[in-house]
């Protein structure tokens, strides 16, 4: 069976690095939910019109939409034949509990969710440095606030699903990628 596989992680947690370094040594598929969303709009799609006309008003797609273009995605032939490494997705619990339900659907599951765990203060260094205008020390905080909110329940979602490896995220880029590869590696 191919490998599923979900990233979890504050903004800053090294998410998008480690994804890079994981597709060079495993045969997933990369799947970034901002991806998906600029493909549907830039398509015309029925979704990607649906979507862009919440974003247009700076709404908050919902979930059925997201769910719809994510649920496409995953049955795309590379996914079916590679498995995927979702980032970005899912954001709550609900998106969860319907990825699992369609990947049962689909007999297939999440094989490992990856949380990269990394203290706050790492945090905002990391997204201090990035140089962005917008990321000023405030809007850096409340960004972590808001992602937390957002993240925990998912770490706690799951870690009773038994699919939850947490990441120290901490650390030297290479050392924390040597973590990651022995938990894909344990699932082959």
């Amino acid at each position: 069976m191919a490998m599923n596989l979900i990233l979890l992680g504050l903004p800053g947690a090294g998410k998008g690095t480690q994804a890079e370094k994981i597709v060079k040594d495993f045969p997933v598929i990369h799947i970034s939910t901002g991806d998906i969303f600029r493909a549907n709009m830039a398509e015309k799609t029925a979704l990607g019109e649906k979507a862009k006309s919440f974003m247009d008003a700076g709404e908050l797609v919902p979930d059925e939409i997201t769910n719809a273009m994510v649920a496409d995605r995953l049955q795309e032939a590379d996914v079916q034949e590679h498995g995927f490494m979702l980032d970005g997705y899912p954001r709550n619990e609900d998106q969860a509990r319907f990825l699992d339900s369609f990947l049962a659907d689909h007999n297939s599951k999440v094989s490992a969710t990856l949380y990269f765990e990394v203290s706050d203060d790492i945090l905002r260094q990391r997204l201090l440095g990035r140089g962005r205008a917008d990321d000023t020390p405030e809007v850096i905080d409340k960004r972590m606030e808001v992602n937390k909110a957002a993240n925990l329940p998912l770490v706690d979602y799951y870690k009773k699903e038994n699919v939850l490896h947490t990441i120290n995220g901490n650390g030297d880029l290479d050392d924390i990628y040597a973590n990651v590869k022995k938990v894909l590696e344990s699932l082959a």
